[in-house]
């Protein structure tokens, strides 16, 4: 059992604030291999979410506390849509279609969201990352 409380998601902050990419993860699923990926991803303002797509499988947010920005693209790049996660503002997260572009924003110190996704867990591989090296957003 483990219970999720405000401890767990400042502890859970508290590493991220000191990791050098500015997020931490705290699974649930014991093992990478697992079928259901479901854990929290504490991120900070300025951590480096590449704008990526998971082919073979959908995700889901639950934002628990804090604020973020998901951006969705084409596969050009070009910015399609936008939407703003935050409990106060009663936007509570948001359902990933397998395919889809998408990247973060984080907006709020100490945000915190419930992620669950299909397993086995796989890196992202080099053509599921855009690279904007040549475009201005």
């Amino acid at each position: 059992m483990q219970l999720i409380d405000k401890n767990l998601l400042d502890r859970t902050s508290d590493s991220a604030k000191t990791d050098s990419r500015l997020r931490k993860n705290f699974n649930f699923h014991d093992r990478a291999d697992a079928p259901a990926q479901r854990l929290l991803n504490a991120l900070e303002p300025g951590t480096k979410v590449p704008v990526h797509r998971h082919r073979a499988t959908a995700e889901t947010y639950l934002v628990v506390r804090g604020r973020l920005i998901v951006r969705f693209f084409d596969a050009s790049g070009n910015l399609t849509e936008t939407a703003e996660l935050s409990p106060a503002a009663g936007t509570y997260g948001i359902h990933i279609p397998a395919g889809t572009w998408h990247g973060l924003e984080i907006l709020e110190s100490g945000t915190v969201i419930f992620e669950v996704k299909d397993g086995p867990y796989a890196p992202l591989a080099e053509d599921d990352i855009l690279d904007f090296s040549e475009k201005k957003q």
